[in-house]
């Protein structure tokens, strides 16, 4: 039975009972504590609180979920997932208890010729609060359970409530018997694993407050309306329906999983850790594309940072699988297909979402070429100290400056078995976040009373002469220092000083503000930041240098003219490389945020897509043919109706009043409101070189460009990089691609035949090695130290080898070998050797205490990696001693 099959029977079973079917919330939740809809009852928590009348007495619906809490466990157990579907059916104040069960056993156990779901009532357990007799009645009595399959438990099983005063209620699980193959008898009080729940009833009838704890607070009353708020995993109960083991072998999930599988050219179910990472991959591009199709896009925080985080989960596991090039055109093609029935919008948007997918992979794939390297070797560096533990300014570093993510930097460093100090990166975190804040209150000053500024302003607006002049004379109007009208500051001071005229350009539109010097008699200021902080007034951030200042006395202005210069040929440039992009892209590439200082710009712009390399050259060649044509630029004040009548672009962020500036660079070909300063003419600007393009949010782009003498200096170092180079390969510069190439390609084949040889060298050695086996305890030992190998891969296709070699009878399979500096350890046992008391995981504690490292893994094979290959022999004593104390 097909998953969307289960869904429809469950939703016309439902509505067949008079209860109205609603759709799908999105999984961006309206509740701003929660960042996405982790289970099917959220959209419905105001009509069960009361706070919004429900529009039917009975509902009915599937609802799509994301819970990443429990990532870790995604990919090892059957039920862990972090997209998932709940079916749920709601009663507001209408049918109780008796209802609720009755619905559930009904369309459970009905057979699908009905219209049910067909299970045999002989595999349904149900669990109830402790104290709940009502509910262990309905189950005897009117739907003739057997009682030894009704269980009580307490309140950290069958009681629900929000973790806030309010509603709560006990409830009753249902729950399936997978059969003594997958665990112990006794009900589910006895096995979570074999009995899996598939709907939990809950019975919403207490007022619950004073909450301590999960299990901690006191039931005070009863609602005056009693709700059923139920909930059955789709997914659980697709993969019971359809015969598999678990979730990912589902038929909404499974072609991912087979997909990676063809990618890879691994099978799976050959390799236990493989299948791990082939359940990640299905898991986590599902829930990529579904969270893509409810408007989250990748990036560094909030729901972008979950969905970022799962992205390259999955790149990661496809690394770990052997894939190094992107994977996400077949992978999320294939999700794409698998759920389009159930979800058409991830066809039908299908461009932009796989635009986000496709961009975010190749971004992060370049980020794991830096950032591996360098990790890998800050962790050699660490382990050559004897540390274990990598230093948190280490992990730092990787994030800040690669962003590297911290999850990913904990994840490899575990599998090189050290750890790292995670409260370090996390202090260096938060001193990074208190930096950025102290600087945005220094720069924009934050001031919450700007009644300070009344008197100034009453004054009339200040007159900013910087447009024609670099040198202003005027007067001094006020002296504020931390905010406080004192009339005068001294040496040393930093203050505001509020002048009747300035030269200074203050920060607006994107352009920072200039740099220079105001003086007068007997005193200096050097000018820190210039700011807008009300309407019409302009306030200069000033450090006393010399003398002092005060209220009335004469002051100049002083641009530094040399940043002036540079600044506006980077805001002229701004204008050129938008007209390029709206040129190049088309009239939806419009501007959303700009910055403009001395010899740098950067724009952001709506797209929804990463701009290829060909594109990129476009642009830049576009906007350097303006500077090279030389075109005029002009200046006009007008009426912002004119202005709009004339084509003017208003742009993203600013507020204009009833008069507006506006640029024009080459007429019309590039037309813009603006207050900024700018060139007189495109030629002024000399250069500009395209440095960076990269995402800054849903459906934005950022491009930054060098401009004047700083792309003049970059160009200049690139090509003195090019001749280093030309020189070093012995290639003409025209030749040095394929030169590169050439040796890369050379490379990689070197590396694969080396990787090759080694498989058939360690792979010759499997019968000489099995026949080292010994009697240890009730099992044959082989304990050997296999000498230099390539990875712990290399090691464990070894030990599997050898593992199968040694037949039925019961063996321990116990190799060692060096990666470098590391020592790497693999333990494998076979069913006899389990079934005796042989657990791989427990072994490989045993060897990697003598060896100096950190593993584990499952009870038939694990591994672990340590530094102390002296200690080798050691450790296959300690493994001898263990099992014959077995």
């Amino acid at each position: 039975m097909k998953t969307a099959d289960i869904a429809q029977r469950y939703l016309d079973y439902f509505e067949k009972n008079d209860h109205l079917i609603v759709p799908s919330a999105s999984l961006v939740s309206d509740d701003p504590s929660l960042l996405f809809t982790v289970a099917g009852m959220v959209p419905m928590i105001p009509y069960l609180t009361g706070v919004v009348p429900a529009p039917h007495p009975r509902i009915a619906d599937l609802q799509k979920c994301i819970r990443t809490n429990d990532i870790e466990e995604v990919g090892r157990t059957a039920r862990h997932g972090t997209f998932f579907q709940m079916l749920g059916n709601w009663s507001f104040g209408d049918y109780f208890k008796e209802g609720a069960i009755r619905y559930a056993w009904e369309l459970l156990t009905s057979s699908e010729a009905d219209g049910g779901l067909g299970f045999d009532e002989r595999d349904l357990w149900v669990t109830v609060y402790e104290t709940d007799d009502e509910a262990e009645a309905i189950w005897r009595d009117v739907i003739g359970l057997k009682p030894e399959r009704i269980q009580r438990l307490g309140r950290a099983d069958n009681y629900w409530n929000t973790g806030q005063p309010g509603p709560g209620g006990p409830d009753s699980e249902i729950f399936f018997d997978r059969g003594p193959a997958y665990g112990q008898d006794g009900g589910p009080a006895a096995d979570d694993t074999r009995f899996l729940e598939i709907w939990n009833l809950v019975f919403m009838q207490d007022f619950i407050e004073n909450i301590r704890g999960k299990t901690e607070f006191d039931i005070v009353g009863e609602l005056p309306m009693k709700n059923i708020d139920t909930g059955m995993g789709l997914e659980r109960v697709a993969f019971l329906k359809q015969g598999v083991e678990n979730m990912y072998e589902t038929d909404q999930v499974r072609p991912v999983l087979d997909r990676a599988s063809e990618l890879t050219g691994r099978r799976y179910g050959a390799d236990a850790e493989d299948d791990v990472r082939f359940r990640i991959v299905a898991d986590h591009v599902r829930s990529s594309l579904m969270l893509l199709s409810d408007g989250v896009t990748p990036s560094n925080e909030g729901r972008g940072y979950i969905l970022r985080r799962l992205m390259r989960r999955s790149v990661r596991a496809m690394r770990l699988l052997g894939v190094e090039e992107a994977t996400f055109p077949a992978l999320f093609e294939a999700s794409r297909d698998a759920m389009k029935e159930a979800y058409p919008v991830v066809e039908t948007d299908w461009q932009r979402l796989s635009s986000y997918a496709f961009a975010e992979e190749e971004t992060f794939l370049r980020t794991l070429t830096a950032g591996s390297t360098i990790l890998d070797t800050a962790v050699a560096k660490t382990k050559a100290t004897g540390s274990e533990t990598l230093a948190g300014d280490q992990a730092f570093l990787l994030h800040d400056t690669y962003g590297f993510p911290i999850d990913l930097t904990l994840e490899i460093a575990e599998e090189a078995g050290i750890g790292v100090d995670r409260a370090a990166f996390d202090t260096l975190m938060q001193e990074q976040r208190q930096r950025a804040k102290a600087d945005a209150r220094s720069r924009k000053r934050a001031i919450a009373d700007v009644s300070v500024y009344r008197d100034f302003r009453a004054l009339g607006e200040t007159v900013f002469t910087g447009y024609t002049d670099l040198e202003t004379e005027s007067r001094v109007l006020g002296v504020l220092v931390d905010g406080v009208a004192t009339g005068r500051a001294s040496a040393g001071q930093i203050a505001e000083v509020i002048l009747a005229e300035t030269a200074l350009y203050a920060e607006s539109g994107g352009q920072v503000a200039d740099r220079g010097t105001i003086v007068g008699p007997g005193y200096e200021l050097e000018v820190l930041d210039v700011q807008r902080p009300v309407p019409g007034l302009i306030s200069h951030t000033v450090e006393v240098t010399r003398g002092e200042v005060g209220v009335d006395q004469p002051a100049t202005t002083i641009v530094d003219a040399a940043n002036r210069r540079s600044a506006q040929q980077a805001h002229s440039a701004t204008h050129l490389v938008h007209a390029a992009l709206r040129d190049t892209l088309g009239q939806g590439a419009t501007q959303a945020g700009s910055l403009n200082r001395a010899g740098y710009l950067r724009f952001d712009f709506t797209w929804g897509q990463a701009l290829s390399g060909a594109t990129r050259s476009e642009i830049e060649e576009i906007a350097n043919n303006a500077v090279r044509d030389n075109l005029e630029v002009t200046t006009r004040v007008m009426s912002l109706d004119d202005a709009k009548a004339a084509g003017a672009m208003a742009l993203f962020g600013e507020k204009y009043g009833s008069t507006v500036r506006m640029v024009d660079i080459g007429g019309p070909w590039s037309r813009e409101l603006c207050g900024g300063t700018h060139v007189g003419a495109s030629a002024e600007i000399g250069l500009i070189s395209l440095v960076g393009e990269s995402s800054v949010g849903a459906s934005n782009r950022r491009v930054e460009a060098l401009v004047g003498l700083d792309a003049f200096r970059e160009l200049t170092a690139e090509r003195a990089l090019v001749a280093e180079l030309s020189t070093s390969l012995k290639a003409p510069k025209d030749q040095l691609t394929a030169r590169i190439a050439e040796l890369t390609a050379s490379l990689k084949a070197a590396e694969k035949k080396i990787a090759a040889f080694e498989a058939r060298a360690l792979a010759d050695r499997v019968p000489a090695i099995a026949q080292t086996a010994q009697r240890a305890g009730s099992v044959n030992l082989v304990a050997e130290s296999v000498g230099e190998v390539g990875s712990a891969d290399d090691l464990r296709s070894l030990a599997t080898s050898v593992r199968e070699r040694l037949g039925s009878e019961s063996a321990v399979v116990v190799l060692v070998g060096t990666a470098g500096e590391r020592v790497l350890a693999i333990v494998a046992t076979n069913e006899a050797a389990r079934a005796a008391g042989a657990k791989a995981g427990n072994l490989v504690k045993v060897v990697l205490e003598h060896v100096g490292g950190r593993g584990g893994g499952r009870d038939d094979m694990a591994q672990g990696a340590g530094t102390d290959s002296a200690a080798i022999p050691a450790a296959f004593d300690g493994v001898r001693r263990a099992l014959a104390a077995a």
